[in-house]
């Protein structure tokens, strides 16, 4: 069995400094084509994954968060990949998630792995 720092659990990767929530939006599509290259295959991603918003209404810069159901390893790996796609100019962290957050990720998973 893998050590504990390796079981899947909710991890956040933010993309911080988008100035509207039309910028973050807009790093959506590209941030998917790098977790899922081929829309159209079969289920299930190798990474439950979604997307949602952070800041905007009152803070000065809207976040996209990327939610991921997966090792701390995967995550941070994942965090480097998206930091190589967007460049410098966005600020990229990774953080554990609020498994209530995400529970959509969580269900994706156990239902992916028939764990019930």
């Amino acid at each position: 069995m893998p050590p504990a720092e390796d079981q899947p659990r909710v991890y956040e990767i933010g993309i911080h400094g988008c100035p509207t929530s039309q910028e973050a939006l807009a790093l959506q599509a590209p941030i998917e084509r790098l977790l899922c290259p081929g829309p159209d295959h079969a289920p299930p991603c190798e990474i439950p994954w979604s997307f949602t918003l952070a800041g905007g209404d009152t803070d000065a810069s809207t976040a996209l968060v990327l939610g991921l159901y997966t090792s701390r390893g995967r995550a941070t790996q994942m965090a480097d990949r998206v930091r190589a796609l967007v460049g410098e100019t966005w600020t990229i962290t990774v953080s554990e998630g609020d498994t209530g957050e995400w529970e959509e990720l969580v269900e994706q998973y156990r239902f992916e792995k028939g764990l019930g």
